[in-house]
Order: C-alpha cells, then structure tokens, then sequence
C-alpha cells in the first residue's frame, strides 16, 4: 500500500484541517459565553439573595419572551404583507392572461376575417378578369 499525496491534495488537507480548527475555535467560544452567560443561574443560592435571584430569572425570562415577540412579531406581520402582496399578484398576473388571451381570440378571429374577405376580393377579381377576357375575346 503505497501512497503518495500529490501537494493539491496536501493543499486540501491542510485547508479542510483549519477550517475545521476554526470552526471548533468558534463553537468552544460560544459554548464559553454562553457558561458565562448563564453562570449565575447555576451557583447555589444563598437564602438572603434567593428572591433577587429568582426577580432577576424571572424579570430576565420576561424580557427575552417580550424580545422574541416583538421580534416574531415583526416578522410574522412582514411574511403576512409578503403573502398578501403576492397573492394580490397572483389575481393581477391571472386577469391579465386572461385579458391578453380574450386579446389574441380577437386578433386570431380578425385575422381570419381579413383573410376570407382578401379570398372573395381575388376570386371576384379573377372572375372579373376571366369576363373582361371573354368580351375581348369575342
């Protein structure tokens, strides 16, 4: 089992090598904040500072609740704008096909119209021509 590692391929290693460092780097860095974050909730309380302890979760619990619905919110009344704007679309691009098939049937029936009419006018015009000829003729 020989095995040679042509330099694009050490080239790629080394690359997927840091960027998985990198993303490692980024996850123990979140994990860290997070810990830090939240440390507080975890000591042990001491019996004079638990009802802080407990106004300060619970004022804190509110105010992420409060952020995420005004933040859902928000978006919620965004994507239901989106939606009723595109369906209200949707009813515009529908009436106009139909508008612009109504629009070629006319045209379509024009066409045919003008062509029976250019028909009888030649065939009028030959017979027109075959009789002249004939008066000539005789």
């Amino acid at each position: 089992m020989n095995a040679t590692i042509r330099p694009e391929q050490a080239d790629e290693n080394s690359e997927a090598d840091g960027d998985l460092a990198a993303v490692s780097e980024v996850e123990a860095g979140i994990r860290e904040f997070v810990r830090n974050d939240i440390a507080y909730l975890r000591r042990p309380a001491v019996p004079s500072e638990t009802p802080a302890l407990d106004t300060n979760a619970e004022a804190t619990v509110n105010n992420v609740n409060s952020l995420i619905q005004r933040v859902a919110g928000t978006s919620l009344a965004e994507i239901e704008k989106l939606i009723s704007e595109l369906e209200s679309l949707r009813d515009l691009l529908h009436a106009e096909g139909q508008r612009v098939q109504r629009e070629i049937s006319g045209y379509a029936q024009l066409s045919q119209a003008a062509m029976k009419s250019t028909r009888m006018i030649a065939d009028n015009v030959t017979q027109w021509k075959r009789a002249a000829d004939g008066l000539r003729n005789s």
